[in-house]
């Protein structure tokens, strides 16, 4: 059996620590050569002492002095280091043979594509890389010989839906629709009033998945299931109108592929994101990942119904982004990820953050995205239009 080694971009956060829980099982299998955290240096302590990593990675140098210092006391080698720079270093390093792209937001986007411009075994949590620069990311992934596997539950669930080679469009497959389900978040039949009074914590209170403060505040916007329809359209050659998204409230089938013979292929699963992590570290192979087996008669039943866009319209914000193509994706998830912020912050409330998003993107022109430079500006330029827009208010 090879031994794996296996780079983890954003350790500390929620994929971060069950894609180590998955590793924890397999130590024949597998080897930690990086873990990196933005500022979370304790958690990533505590990782280090765990795990032996070659190399450790934060932000910023104050917090890797205080780990190398740490470290040092235990008697452990790990090297630290700090910076985009080091980011990146570990991406690519020649020693790793797989990358789990794990960090939260655009921050994830050079590492990600370093690690893709490598060759590597790329398992892709990291949505916005595609989001931001979908042509550009899937040209590379074609250009030098990487291997690409969708973390996001959903995406996963697609990709094992789908025959081995899908790529070329749908159609060439006997594929008509991709169906992308979503829990409906917290706020699922809520009327558009009510929201206007939800309190952070409440966002961050999902009724079926663990996850980081920004992306349950996506899930309770549909914001983070308009990104996955963004995604879907890159990953698999899809058009907008491809994709459905389906409420289900059980978040028991994780999505499907509809077929022209009228088949409907679906993943069925618990909701835990270690099923699709050991999915995407042993590919083809199947491992296992400490998820319990899905018990389908304490399931019961299955609901489904439409997503409500007249309540949650990040959700069509992000199709008409698609539909519009060049820059326009990147410019929703920079206004998105500020406005998030600002929430969080207790600085906007939460229906505004649909409304700070759609007047970015009224005030933003779109660009083709023809390399990665005009990319990363209409980023920066809609950070700040968006930063202006909360300094009126």
């Amino acid at each position: 059996m090879t031994l794996r080694r296996v780079t983890v971009l954003g350790a500390t956060g929620s994929i971060g620590t069950s894609t180590l829980d998955v590793l924890g099982r397999h130590p024949e299998r597998y080897r930690v050569h990086a873990l990196t955290a933005h500022r979370s240096r304790e958690p990533l302590l505590a990782q280090c002492r765990r795990h032996r990593p070659a190399v450790a990675v934060l932000d910023a140098e104050e917090d890797a002095a205080w780990l190398r210092g740490q470290l040092a006391e235990a008697g452990l080698a790990t090297e630290v280091r700090a910076g985009r720079e080091a980011l990146v270093e570990v991406a690519e390093a020649r020693e790793v043979d797989a990358v789990m792209a794990a960090i939260v937001g655009a921050a994830g986007l050079l590492p990600t594509l370093a690690a893709v411009k490598a060759g590597k075994r790329v398992l892709l949590a990291n949505k916005e890389a595609l989001v931001m620069s979908g042509a550009l990311f899937m040209d590379a992934v074609t250009r030098h010989g990487a291997t690409l596997l969708p973390i996001d539950s959903e995406h996963n669930a697609i990709y094992q839906c789908l025959p081995v080679e899908h790529r070329g469009g749908l159609g060439r497959h006997g594929v008509t629709q991709l169906l992308l389900t979503a829990s409906g978040g917290p706020f699922r039949g809520w009327s558009r009033d009510a929201l206007g009074r939800v309190t952070p914590d409440q966002a961050c209170d999902h009724p079926n998945w663990s996850m980081g403060r920004k992306i349950s505040v996506d899930s309770a916007t549909l914001m983070n299931k308009g990104l996955e329809l963004i995604e879907a359209c890159w990953l698999f050659d899809a058009r907008p109108d491809q994709v459905q998204v389906v409420v289900h409230p059980q978040s028991v089938i994780h999505s499907m592929a509809a077929y022209s013979d009228g088949s409907v292929i679906a993943q069925l699963g618990n909701p835990d994101m270690r099923t699709p992590i050991a999915y995407g570290l042993a590919w083809p192979e199947r491992i296992d990942a400490g998820v319990e087996a899905l018990d389908l008669f304490r399931v019961a039943r299955l609901d489904f119904e439409p997503a409500d866009e007249a309540a949650f319209p990040c959700l069509r914000l992000a199709r008409e982004a698609m539909a519009a193509g060049g820059t326009a994706p990147a410019v929703l998830n920079a206004a998105n990820e500020v406005a998030v912020e600002a929430f969080l912050a207790g600085r906007l409330g939460f229906t505004e953050i649909d409304e700070l998003v759609a007047r970015v993107r009224d005030e933003s022109p779109v660009a083709p995205a023809a390399d990665l430079e005009t990319i990363l500006e209409a980023d920066v330029l809609a950070r700040r239009s968006a930063h202006a827009w909360l300094a009126r208010q």
